[in-house]
């Protein structure tokens, strides 16, 4: 039994893991999280001071650390961030694709350019990140995707359209990829957390692409992003394909989805956000 458990605290040591959206939420737990563990984490997020302070906080040396801020959706610079990262560690084990915005807004009012916005920030970031890494991943013929979904990735609700879109993209596209490269021992570990206690909903977008700027209620009480950090690290030691994190009720509702759609459907057009 020892033996197991101090094989699960040695998988991350030394490992290489490029965290996006590092600076606040479920990001600034993770890298925490892989921090505790003895890997070396790359943060990446436009804003460079809240990285030194979660690098900071996380306790993290500069040998074992690299803070690089960018604009995840300015794809062009995804093969010179990677270059930046090799240059400095010489490889990347794991890469985590948290950069994300959420919406609160009805479809009928809602710009087209808030769609754009959230697909650039979403789905696109993480296509030219991935492209960038992944020639290197099957060089080495290692490496891991942890992608960071939402049970809106499997359900449709009321007022977030276009994260739900950018969701299920992120579904499709590293289904795929999994399936394509897993000859090649690429991984992919799909997260779907539900109700987290992160200023998600503060920073969602509104039907003008402007902040939305209230708490909901059920994101308030939700689950500690620290546990959701703790419960992808075991999934992904466990090479655990997709994972859903929340309460009861969110989770549930990925599971109606696929068994009893027509009752799901029915709850979904009835939940009106407050």
């Amino acid at each position: 039994m020892n033996h197991n458990n101090n094989m699960s605290h040695e998988f991350y040591k030394g490992k290489v893991v490029w965290v996006t959206g590092a600076s606040a939420g479920i990001g600034e737990a993770l890298v925490k999280a892989f921090a505790r563990e003895g890997a070396r984490v790359v943060l990446t997020a436009r804003r460079a001071g809240e990285l030194e302070r979660v690098r900071n906080e996380a306790g993290l040396s500069d040998d074992h650390s690299l803070v690089l801020p960018a604009d995840v959706t300015e794809f062009d610079k995804a093969s010179e961030l990677t270059s930046r990262v090799l240059g400095k560690f010489g490889q990347i084990d794991i890469v985590v694709h948290n950069a994300g915005v959420s919406q609160r807004s009805y479809i009928n009012n809602t710009g087209f350019s808030v769609y754009r916005r959230m697909m650039d920030i979403n789905f696109f970031s993480t296509v030219a990140i991935t492209k960038a890494v992944l020639p290197f991943m099957l060089n080495r013929q290692a490496g891991h995707f942890i992608v960071i979904s939402s049970v809106t990735g499997k359900v449709g609700t009321i007022m977030r359209s276009g994260y739900c879109a950018s969701k299920h993209a992120l579904h499709g596209f590293f289904d795929s990829l999994r399936a394509e490269y897993f000859n090649d021992h690429i991984k992919v570990t799909t997260a779907c957390p539900g109700y987290i206690r992160t200023n998600v909903s503060l920073n969602a977008l509104n039907e003008s692409g402007e902040k939305y700027g209230k708490m909901d209620a059920n994101q308030a009480s939700g689950l500690a992003p620290e546990e959701c950090a703790e419960r992808i690290l075991t999934a992904v030691r466990k090479d655990k394909k997709e994972i859903y994190i929340g309460g009861l009720k969110e989770v549930a509702a990925i599971y109606l989805k696929r068994f009893f759609p027509a009752i799901l459907f029915d709850q979904v057009r009835r939940n009106i956000p407050k």
